[in-house]
């Protein structure tokens, strides 16, 4: 019986880990590559990698996407591999994220223009919409205020121009804040809880009053399948949890799921930061039969529990 062959970049990471457990858990041949930039310890990763080393379906390339001198045979590519960050992307730090996303990316998509992939999936992100009006539609001029959102959208043309000319079916996933377990020790919700947890108080920046739609890993998991199985092609989908909340109320949320009250501290608004995102998952909903379920509420409880059973204690804590 033959096992599709997918390959999984940035496999080491927060969604790329948890991608290629749910690949092989559903009979892939994974390839996985990774560089373990340093936007937070090796460790952490490495600990994201622990179950899927065991599994002898599973190989390993370490190695940086803009330099690597070798890319396996796949049938399916899940790009995930990106320099995180959008308050890094500034001066100095942009060569990073050029290298790491846009440079890496075109590598990829002039290797693979002639192997008859079956779909190359690429993780876009809501920051290629700056701050345009709710609900963020793929439609919508897509206007980014920071360095990193302008490097996603530069990828996600990249992908659509490997489609028009050479026709690789490419799908870009424009994710709108994922959270859960095993997410980067910068994000807000783990940065949050681990505030809390220890007494110490939580910076926010701005007001509160902002917001974002916050999307459960296992959502975003799902919705890589389904593109990869989908007819689509030079196409992106928003993909939302559904979840809009301003930072006030998920702090509120992170105390009724930790017991535990905050303290909070203010500090003024941070560049490229926008004020609010909300998903209009209409497309994704139609065309790959997409639309989440974890609700923001359940979601965090999850990552709570998370945290509690596995004893975590991230390095950058």
């Amino acid at each position: 019986m033959y096992m599709k062959r997918a390959l999984v970049t940035g496999c080491a990471g927060f969604i790329g880990s948890t991608l290629t457990e749910t690949l092989l858990g559903d009979g892939y041949e994974v390839t996985g590559i990774d560089c373990f930039t340093d936007y937070y310890p090796r460790e952490i990763k490495e600990a994201n990698l622990s179950r899927v080393r065991r599994d002898d379906r599973f190989t390993f390339i370490e190695g940086d996407l803009s330099s690597i001198d070798r890319f396996p045979d796949v049938d399916v590519i899940f790009h995930q591999a990106a320099q995180a960050g959008v308050r890094s992307s500034w001066g100095a730090n942009f060569d990073i994220y050029i290298n790491h996303n846009i440079r890496a990316t075109q590598r990829m998509l002039e290797h693979y223009k002639e192997a008859g992939l079956e779909k190359f999936v690429y993780a876009s992100s809501s920051s290629i919409y700056g701050d345009s009006p709710l609900p963020m539609r793929e439609d919508s001029v897509p206007k980014p205020v920071s360095p990193y959102g302008v490097t996603k959208l530069a990828c996600e043309h990249l992908c659509y121009l490997y489609f028009r000319n050479y026709g690789i079916p490419t799908v870009s996933l424009r994710y709108f804040t994922v959270y859960g377990p095993r997410q980067r020790p910068d994000m807000a919700i783990s940065k949050f809880v681990r505030s809390i947890g220890q007494g110490e108080p939580i910076i926010v920046y701005g007001d509160g009053s902002q917001t974002r739609d916050f999307t459960y890993v296992d959502d975003i998991v799902r919705a890589n399948l389904l593109a990869a199985g989908s007819n689509s092609a030079g196409e992106a989908f928003n993909i939302g949890g559904g979840s809009r909340i301003s930072v006030a109320g998920l702090i509120t949320t992170i105390e009724e799921a930790m017991g535990k009250k905050a303290r909070i501290s203010y500090d003024t608004k941070q560049k490229g930061d926008v004020v609010d995102t909300l998903a209009d998952n209409s497309r994704a909903k139609l065309k790959l039969g997409w639309s989440p379920k974890v609700d923001i509420a359940t979601g965090v409880k999850r990552y709570v529990d998370w945290r509690t059973t596995t004893g975590i204690r991230q390095p950058a804590e």
